[in-house]
């Protein structure tokens, strides 16, 4: 244990050189300040996917079609009724359902914006499960609703799409006709998303005469063997479009497969920021190093006297220790107060800016792991020179100039 004296007069020492602890200590809270930031916006990605992999989405199966561009832009190896027959035969497929999307002009007076238009079956709305939505406002499209849409989050609020908003039972004009609102849909966390808009697929046929097949198609699948549900859906659909193996013109993934690969590249992502941060911790170790190592050299002769009264080596080592230590921790309270200011602002500017899905999350874990990160920090850097000073013989040190 590490004595009141010795605190008391680490701390005379640490207050005397006040410039010289104050730019160690920035060294080293700009660094933890850094991965407070990033760190917290990483886990709040990681909860957002562990919401989905958690939901109804984790039994399903999406199949897209290879093009170019968004689903449903490229018609060139499109997915069609047949094709949704082929995929509920495989074994192990409880359902599917084929979903129509393509761009789409919306007008309100004056000003024209382009949008998202995505369809559904309403008696199978499976693309409702997958991506985890629930209607805010009003309700779902019915069989018969073919001039009726759903919209996203964004409608519902001013100057954000358009200047005026929409209320439920107002009427929208999309591809140059008008349909009347029913419902609109909780927030999903970025714009994209909440400005797209919802009818049925027969309204959809409707409103795009030309378009010949769905952007996707969703399965409902057994989730105990879904590794096998997925090869014997290829096979299904290899057998329907008269593809051989190797040669498929179409992707089924299941929604792990989706969430893996989104987590790789975050991953990546955030471990290469860190990396950046580790380094300025790093360069913040050395500056640590070389302040206790100068202030050895400063304090020699008073080293000396201190062994000369009866100071034992463990004393002066712990007096350099605490104070690299000290200068640690003081870091690291005020990088995580710091980067929780910046994180809660930036994350408050996200969601008002539609980009919800990006809000930080603050375990409590976080913040000690940050100060104690900088103290061990600290402690580490000043233990090599703590270790020389306490090893000083007394008698060149009291003669030391």
């Amino acid at each position: 244990m590490i004595r009141g004296e010795i605190i008391n007069y680490s701390l005379r020492n640490l207050k005397k050189r006040k410039a010289r602890s104050f730019l160690t200590i920035l060294s080293i809270f700009v660094g933890i300040t850094s991965i407070f930031i990033f760190v917290s916006f990483g886990l709040g990605l990681y909860n957002y996917v562990n919401d989905f992999s958690t939901s109804t989405s984790a039994d399903k199966l999406m199949i897209t079609p290879k093009g170019v561009g968004p689903p449903g832009l490229d018609d060139t190896f499109a997915l069609t009724d047949k094709d949704v027959e082929a995929i509920e035969r495989a074994t192990g497929v409880i359902e599917a359902s084929g979903s129509y999307s393509d761009a789409a002009q919306i007008r309100q007076g004056r000003s024209i914006k382009y949008v998202f238009l995505n369809s559904y079956d309403p008696e199978n709305p499976l693309i409702m499960e997958l991506f985890n939505v629930d209607v805010v406002e009003g309700r779902v499209l019915k069989d018969n609703d073919n001039d009726k849409v759903l919209l996203g989050y964004n409608y519902l609020l001013e100057n954000k799409i358009f200047p005026k908003s929409y209320e439920l039972g107002e009427s929208i004009e999309i591809q140059n006709t008008s349909a009347r609102i029913v419902g609109f849909f909780a927030p999903l966390g970025n714009p994209q998303d909440d400005s797209n808009i919802y009818v049925t697929n027969d309204y959809f046929k409707e409103l795009y005469p030309d378009k010949t097949g769905y952007a996707f198609i969703i399965a409902r699948v057994d989730i105990e063997n879904i590794d096998a549900v997925i090869e014997r859906v290829e096979k299904e659909l290899r057998k329907s479009r008269n593809l051989d193996e190797g040669k498929e013109d179409f992707f089924v993934q299941s929604f792990a497969d989706l969430i893996e690969q989104y987590s790789s590249a975050l991953n990546i992502i955030i471990g290469f920021i860190l990396l950046i941060a580790l380094i300025s911790i790093v360069v913040s170790a050395v500056n640590t190093a070389n302040t206790m190592i100068t202030s050895v050299l400063e304090r020699t002769k008073e080293i000396g006297t201190m062994k000369a009264v009866g100071a034992r080596n463990s004393e002066i080592l712990s007096i350099y220790l605490f104070e690299s230590a000290f200068l640690g921790f003081v870091a690291g309270c005020i990088g995580v107060l710091l980067g929780f200011s910046i994180s809660f602002t930036a994350g408050t500017i996200l969601d008002n800016l539609g980009w919800g899905f990006l809000s930080p999350a603050f375990p409590i874990s976080l913040f000690l792991g940050a100060i104690g990160f900088a103290t061990l920090t600290g402690a580490v850097s000043g233990f090599w020179p703590a270790y020389r000073a306490s090893k000083l013989v007394t008698v060149k040190a009291l003669r030391y100039e």
